[in-house]
């Protein structure tokens, strides 16, 4: 057990599909991590909530902190759907950590993928944050949720993947085998007009590995799909000032498969990312008790 001169620090990085939390101590570093469910808390607030909590709970209990006080516990999250001051609020009041930061997930994977260095992020999950830093200030484009934006995302690629082989069931797009094989494993138009009833970004994300693979393999619509997430990535690090030799990074699970659609002018100073969103929020409950 930890003592006053050695709090205890949790992170959580709330996404879409699913989230993760890592507990540890502010002289030993993050000790143990945890995963849970979807951690977005504009699809679903209070089950975000619960996720996110549960994944704290095991992660403390891997440390061996299962009793700890939560009172005593310093915290930051980082989670998917919280835009505005207000519904950061709103999760800092459902937590029930002594000290607690809130953020959207945007800064999270910022301070994790870049850590204290300048440049850009392209971290593309089942949703999508695309992102400048300037001496740790961060000035980000879309990523305002799955029913306004998220383009290039793995939500968004599934989404283009079902419209897109809706029009080679009506005529008005060539057959590919790409299309053949989703209408294939989804039982049909039929199917895929069931799999969309309410879909909600985890339903979509899924699709966007057999998108990636097809393309990687040479199916046009694969292809085409790929590219037109690549020209919207282009579109957005221009607009944030992006010139040729500026750090980029591609991060989160479908990022760095963006890769070879980007032309060389992005591609040139490309480097790993340093870190993960969770991380970033680890980092930054650090900041709040150093």
């Amino acid at each position: 057990m930890t003592h006053a001169l050695d709090p205890i620090i949790v992170a959580a990085d709330g996404g879409g599909s699913g989230c993760r939390a890592c507990a540890g101590t502010l002289s030993r570093g993050i000790l143990a991590h945890a995963r849970g469910g979807p951690g977005n808390v504009h699809s679903d607030f209070d089950g975000a909530v619960r996720n996110l909590t549960g994944a704290v709970r095991e992660a403390l209990a891997k440390a061996g902190m299962a009793e700890a006080d939560p009172r005593a516990i310093t915290a930051h999250f980082g989670v998917a759907g919280a835009h505005t001051p207000g519904e950061m609020a709103a999760v800092q009041a459902a937590l029930p950590y002594g000290q607690t930061s809130v953020t959207g997930d945007r800064a999270t994977s910022v301070r994790g993928v870049l850590g204290s260095a300048d440049g850009y992020v392209v971290a593309l999950g089942t949703g999508t944050i695309i992102a400048r830093q300037d001496c740790l200030e961060t000035r980000t484009v879309g990523g305002w949720g799955f029913d306004l934006s998220d383009q290039a995302s793995g939500a968004w690629l599934g989404l283009r993947l079902c419209q897109e082989t809706v029009l080679v069931e009506d005529g008005l797009r060539p057959a590919t085998d790409l299309s053949a094989q989703i209408l294939s494993e989804l039982g049909g138009l039929a199917g895929l007009i069931a799999l969309s009833t309410g879909a909600r970004p985890a339903t979509y994300a899924p699709l966007a590995r057999t998108v990636v693979e097809a393309a990687a393999q040479g199916d046009g619509l694969g292809r085409d799909l790929m590219l037109e997430g690549a020209g919207y990535v282009t579109r957005a690090l221009h607009h944030l000032g992006y010139a040729p030799g500026d750090l980029l990074s591609l991060a989160g699970g479908l990022g760095p498969h963006y890769a070879p659609y980007l032309a060389e002018d992005l591609t040139r100073n490309l480097q790993p990312p340093r870190g993960t969103a969770l991380d970033g929020a680890f980092a930054m409950a650090l900041e709040a008790v150093k």
